[in-house]
């Protein structure tokens, strides 16, 4: 029965050097808590940009052992486009915030 069920869930190898696909909590926080504007800031653009740029770091380099992972490579479409968004939405009303974000993640040189 176990042999039906090989290969669902994480990849324990993956996970065991610590190649896990999901941002850690802590890293996370680490987030939130330098780019936030509060304490418990989760919704400005500056921390949703900065999330969003690590899980595409994580994803892109997912991608240079997946090439065919063509679902994944959708979600990151996506989540280019959002953070795209999100950075547009910036500039135009803090442009200040906006050029610190980008130097500090190092998109857009």
């Amino acid at each position: 029965m176990d042999a039906i069920f090989q290969g669902f869930g994480p990849d324990p190898g993956a996970v065991a050097l610590g190649r896990e696909m999901a941002i850690t909590k802590e890293k996370k926080s680490e987030l939130m808590g330098s780019f936030g504007r509060g304490d418990q800031d989760t919704g400005s653009p500056e921390v949703q940009v900065a999330l969003l740029t690590a899980r595409i770091n994580d994803l892109t380099e997912h991608f240079k052992t997946h090439a065919k992972d063509h679902a994944s490579r959708r979600g990151l479409l996506m989540m280019v486009s959002k953070r795209s968004s999100l950075l547009k939405y910036l500039r135009l009303h803090d442009r200040k915030k906006y050029l610190e974000v980008i130097s500090r993640l190092g998109i857009r040189k």
